[in-house]
């Protein structure tokens, strides 16, 4: 893994921080029915995908992840001003607006989605996996999902595959405590969700989802295990979301004085703090990041709101025709 220095630093605070205000932005425009549908916000999970990003090679590793997918495209490496049209619905969007929030994809940055059944990402990452040591890659896979999916059948038998076949795969349960709106403790008879790694002998363990430095180390390991044809990981990353799971979530199973406490380790603060102590940056030169973010936020709505909405002929070039398909025809 590449040093952590003082321009990962930097890189981590602009970064989180455009990927907040970008999520913001989006919460804002929602209301104002810019964006319709279901919206799931990131804001407090930023940790994961920076210290995921450091210690992955963007030039061949993959992701896979749930419908809280907007920002993790963005890290990798697509457009941000094209994320944003998608979720609009504009035809300058990551999939010329037919896929909307939950379905953001990049097959060019490999961002494999977006996948709005939950745990259906699960088994589909290990099968990415599978591609990739079918092909004599040294490529990993980060199959993200949250503790509610981690309660589905079929991660058994992903994690049991991707064992018996040791494939290049890091499953990462980013668990920020209530799944949809119900609490890991009333889910299941453990809270310790990275044990199910044990029942496969998978090499598991829990990190602090909301240090972006554990985050990068513990990644760093996993993805180095895959990578040498060693098989997978389990990583339970602790973490925590500040909004509800969606917009329309009245978030009645947690008090706010529970949320006030997690913003108290806020990633996006831990960094900034880090920065100032380090004397990495100064007060001044934060405020021109934060200037620069604000920016470029701005720059991604505009471009979204000025894009034109598709036209009603994209319906049906979206749906497969294969013109010279062998019909069966019955005599009668």
């Amino acid at each position: 893994m590449q040093k952590i220095t003082k321009e990962v630093y930097l890189k981590w605070y602009e970064d989180m921080l455009f990927w907040r205000k970008f999520e913001d932005k989006l919460a804002a425009v929602y209301i104002q029915q810019k964006v319709r549908g279901f919206l799931h916000l990131y804001n407090g999970q930023e940790a994961v995908l920076a210290g995921a990003l450091h210690a992955m090679d963007l030039t061949k590793d993959k992701m896979i992840t749930a419908y809280r997918n907007h920002v993790q495209p963005i890290g990798m490496g697509v457009d941000p001003k094209r994320v944003m049209a998608e979720l609009f619905g504009k035809v300058t969007g990551t999939s010329q607006g037919m896929g909307g929030s939950m379905h953001i994809f990049s097959k060019e940055h490999r961002f494999y989605g977006g996948h709005g059944i939950v745990g259906g990402q699960i088994p589909l990452g290990a099968g990415i996996a599978f591609g990739d040591k079918y092909h004599g890659s040294d490529a990993v896979t980060l199959c993200c999902f949250g503790d509610g999916a981690a309660r589905q059948g079929s991660l058994h038998e992903a994690f049991n595959l991707a064992m018996l076949w040791k494939l290049p795969v890091v499953f990462v349960c980013e668990n920020n405590g209530y799944a949809m709106g119900t609490s890991v403790e009333r889910t299941a008879s453990h809270t310790d969700i990275w044990k199910l790694g044990l029942g496969y002998e998978m090499p598991c363990g829990p990190v602090d989802g909301m240090n972006p430095i554990k985050v990068a180390e513990a990644f760093d390991e996993a993805i180095q295990r895959g990578r040498r044809g060693e098989g997978p990981t389990f990583l339970e990353l602790k973490t925590y979301r500040y909004r509800g799971h969606s917009m329309s979530d009245a978030q009645h199973y947690r008090t706010k004085d529970e949320v006030k406490e997690y913003q108290k380790i806020d990633p996006i603060t831990q960094v900034k703090d880090i920065i100032l102590e380090n004397k990495y940056a100064t007060e001044a030169d934060i405020k021109v990041i934060d200037k620069r973010v604000k920016d470029l936020v701005a720059e991604c709505e505009k471009f979204a709101d000025e894009s034109p909405y598709p036209e009603v002929q994209q319906l049906y070039d979206m749906v497969y025709e294969q013109e010279d398909y062998p019909f069966i025809q019955h005599k009668l």
